[in-house]
């Protein structure tokens, strides 16, 4: 796993080896990338489920302004502490080792970008986005960017989500769903 662009650009960064933690891939992030590069100059991004903070990394060394990392494992936060010291992005990231929950509550500033990837089997990701969305932690024109491996599940759950939302692009690489998502209006 590395860094694809940016100031970045090349540096290996660490993952862990563990079934419940999977690194967003090359084959993915390079995609995802292209389709969001014009929403990141000075974006401040929320990398929510962190892990080893591949995604927020990788926004950062294309030109994001700030990111807030989460986490609640240990393991991860040590390891994504290493990768954002290895980039060099110590003054451009703050790290939580908090659940999402705390997390979301503990913010005081809207972010243009967020990135939501976590353990798939939790089914957790739309309570996440209606908390981000009733603590309107999502800027006006900002974009939510959901991984999932349960496609189908995530759609009918939005459905349920009382800020009206819309879904405006979907990708598939293998398993892996992208969801891009942002506020009607």
């Amino acid at each position: 796993m590395r860094v694809i662009s940016g100031t970045a650009k090349g540096t290996k960064l660490h993952s862990i080896d563990d079934l419940a933690t999977r690194p967003t891939l090359d084959r993915v992030k390079e995609p995802l990338f292209s389709i969001i590069q014009t929403h990141l100059e000075d974006a401040n991004v929320l990398d929510l489920f962190a892990g080893s903070g591949a995604l927020g990394i990788e926004a950062l060394s294309r030109g994001a302004k700030h990111c807030t990392f989460c986490d609640k494992s240990y393991q991860s936060i040590q390891m994504l502490q290493e990768n954002i010291k290895k980039t060099k992005m110590e003054e451009k990231s703050t790290v939580l080792k908090e659940d999402y929950k705390k997390c979301l509550e503990g913010q005081n500033k809207a972010f243009n970008l967020i990135f939501i990837d976590p353990p798939y089997k939790l089914d957790i990701a739309v309570d996440a986005i209606k908390r981000i969305l009733n603590l309107k932690l999502l800027s006006q024109g900002g974009i939510i960017i959901l991984e999932t491996d349960e496609e189908e599940r995530e759609l009918q759950e939005l459905k349920q989500v009382e800020v009206e939302v819309e879904v405006y692009d979907k990708r598939k690489y293998g398993r892996v769903k992208l969801l891009f998502i942002r506020e009607r209006g």
